[in-house]
């Protein structure tokens, strides 16, 4: 696959697609006690094509069902990625307060352009354990993480990712983007934002790499395997001792896609997750990857197909690529860019930072 990151190597390289976070983080917060956890919120002006993919034994989510494609409603205008288990998903109502007053959503009334009805789908992560039990995302997280939303933003333990554990380590939120170079999706880009809060494991036992290096090599991301010292301290941690995980995300392109176009691409965007992360997908998991198209994208290229083909097929299936390699990149991104929260530690605590 003939591609180059985006010029941020994030989900914003998608023209139009924007990314806001919010989150209490105590910096004495331990397991227990003192606030740790927020939400993320990827938001697109004036709506965009959506579609998600529900993977894990364990969801917890909201407007999932409005998203399948043999449904009425073709586009979203932002998607919730929070902690706080399914408390978390209030956090949904401020982001719609924030859109409606921006009168951003579906136009209800054709003299009266204030009467919208903003989609926002939303899916949790379980990070409850992680600080004070009692302190979640409320709708006023939503509003701020809509208001901060922006091409440039954080990653690692920000925002959905503050509580995030990934496996044995810190989790967190990470993103990557491709742009294709050639090929029938030339000069479309795509891109992934993750949060990293799964009950496996992120990372090779035998080396300390993460999983996800496996497909661009660990030269790529900067590392090399760990000294049998780092790999003795990283393999004593204990397991992740919670029965509720997930890994939750949005992957986005400016290519034109039908909802049934973009469901796939939400579909094989989780080949990604099972590559970066043993086991995926499990009962105490929620996997749950969004997809958006924003249509922004001029793509030229006639490749004739039968009849029986949809004609964006090659497209698509180039784009489905893309995606899950982003999804890979990103939940590397979001453990080399975590930092220990509440005593969790941070991968680059255990092997060693990342040159920059």
């Amino acid at each position: 696959m003939n591609s180059v990151a985006g010029p941020r190597n994030s989900i914003t390289d998608v023209a139009g697609v924007l990314v806001g976070h919010h989150q209490e983080l105590d910096p004495d917060a331990t397991i227990g006690a003192g606030a740790a956890t927020g939400c993320t919120v990827v938001r697109v002006s004036g709506g965009a094509v959506a579609a998600v993919d529900v993977r894990g034994g364990g969801p917890g989510t909201r407007e999932t069902d409005l998203l399948d494609p043999g449904n009425t409603v073709r586009q979203a205008n932002a998607i919730l990625l929070t902690g706080g288990s399914a408390y978390g998903l209030a956090a949904a109502d401020g982001v719609m307060r924030w859109l409606e007053e921006h009168k951003e959503g579906i136009p209800m009334d054709p003299a009266d352009p204030s009467r919208v009805v903003p989609i926002v789908p939303g899916a949790v992560i379980f990070d409850l354990p992680v600080g004070d039990w009692g302190i979640r995302p409320t709708p006023d997280f939503g509003f701020l993480a809509a208001e901060d939303a922006g091409v440039d933003f954080a990653r690692g333990a920000v925002g959905a990712g503050t509580g995030a554990r990934a496996g044995s380590i810190k989790g967190g939120v990470g993103s990557a983007s491709i742009r294709l170079s050639e090929g029938p999706a030339a000069g479309i880009t795509v891109g992934a934002l993750i949060v990293a809060n799964p009950v496996g494991s992120v990372f090779d036992p035998r080396t300390g790499l993460p999983w996800g290096a496996g497909t661009d090599g660990p030269e790529f991301f900067g590392l090399r395997p760990a000294t049998a010292e780092q790999l003795a301290t990283a393999n004593a941690l204990p397991v992740k001792g919670t029965v509720l995980n997930t890994t939750i995300g949005v992957v986005a392109t400016d290519a034109a896609l039908d909802p049934v176009g973009c469901k796939r691409l939400a579909t094989t965007a989780h080949d990604g997750l099972a590559r970066a992360i043993r086991p995926a997908h499990s009962p105490l998991d929620g996997d749950t990857l969004f997809a958006l198209a924003t249509g922004t994208a001029e793509t030229a290229a006639n490749f004739p197909l039968p009849p029986a083909f949809p004609a964006d097929l090659l497209i698509l299936d180039q784009l489905c690529t893309a995606a899950a390699v982003c999804v890979e990149r990103a939940i590397v991104d979001a453990i080399l860019s975590a930092r220990s929260v509440a005593g969790i530690p941070a991968y680059t605590d255990l092997f060693g930072a990342r040159p920059e």
